[in-house]
């Protein structure tokens, strides 16, 4: 209230003489004289002794000067923030994504964007496909990578790559002899030539009797297990049920069981030996690995850029 059209007294302030002030601001002296009345009434005290010559502050007047330049220079130092956030030399971008991805997925993407944009603070966030939609619907994250379907009325999304299901079975059980012929070599799985119908999908009911590891079916690799399993009508001794589809893997690498692994872990994480892999039969082995945000929020210019990265 009191620095309503404060910018009429920085300029008589600056030019000591309300003539020459009036001219800085494009209007009359008259109205010059009558906005600076209005506000030294407003205040309650005179801001500008005009008896001087050339005028000079009251003792009031100094305080209200100082007052008037922390203001500009708090809006020059916003002003000077938005224009960094335009120009992406600050800002600050969430991002999550389960073990997998946080581990191995994220942080070359992440690396990447800092490269291009140092002035960005990137904040990475690991936690279940559940706790990260959470996370998301209340803004604590801006983006969430995963491999699982959010409901699209509440969340949009990007298609990072698509990706398969693989089975992954210790080498060391003998039933890998009766379906040596549908191995995959390690090298066709890193350069996607494993999708090619020259690999025909194993059939799943001789691992029937074998130990599995699965994934429990709120994880969409759980999930997708399943529904595998059921339209093979297979129905196997399960070892562990778990949360993670890298811990999965790494109790198949042990030797104790067979589990269900995508090829953008096969790809992301160092090789084991003591593992073949399989190609999978039926609609449920493929997926999209997508980024969501929360629909209809806005889009900060770090979220865009990286989306723009991504495409």
């Amino acid at each position: 209230m009191f620095f309503q059209g404060m910018h009429y007294v920085y300029a008589v302030y600056e030019e000591k003489i309300f003539s020459r002030a009036a001219e800085k601001l494009y209007i009359s002296q008259p109205s010059l004289s009558a906005n600076i009345r209005r506000i030294e009434k407003r205040i309650g005290f005179p801001i500008f002794d005009r008896s001087a010559k050339p005028l000079k502050l009251t003792e009031l007047g100094e305080q209200y000067i100082q007052g008037i330049e922390k203001i500009l220079a708090t809006e020059k130092a916003f002003s000077d923030y938005v224009n960094d956030v335009t120009h992406l030399k600050t800002g600050l971008l969430r991002l999550g994504g389960s073990n997998l991805f946080a581990s191995w997925i994220l942080p070359s993407l992440m690396s990447g964007f800092s490269r291009k944009y140092p002035g960005i603070q990137l904040e990475l966030i690991e936690e279940s496909s559940d706790n990260l939609e959470d996370l998301l619907q209340k803004g604590k994250i801006d983006m969430m990578l995963d491999n699982g379907t959010l409901n699209p009325e509440v969340y949009d999304s990007l298609i990072y790559r698509e990706e398969t299901l693989l089975l992954a079975v210790p080498s060391a059980f003998p039933v890998n002899d009766q379906v040596k012929d549908y191995r995959i070599p390690l090298e066709e799985i890193m350069n996607g030539q494993f999708t090619a119908a020259r690999y025909a999908p194993v059939p799943l009911r001789i691992f029937a009797h074998e130990p599995f590891i699965l994934l429990h079916t709120n994880n969409d690799t759980g999930a997708k297990a399943k529904a595998i399993l059921d339209e093979n009508k297979t129905d196997p001794p399960v070892l562990f049920r778990l949360t993670q589809q890298m811990t999965s893997y790494n109790i198949a690498s042990s030797g104790m069981g067979i589990s269900f692994i995508s090829d953008t872990l096969i790809k992301a994480v160092p090789f084991h030996a003591n593992i073949v892999y399989y190609k999978l039969p039926g609609k449920y082995t493929r997926r999209n690995l997508s980024f969501f945000w929360k629909r209809e929020r806005y889009l900060s210019h770090a979220m865009r850029a990286f989306l723009d990265m991504l495409s």
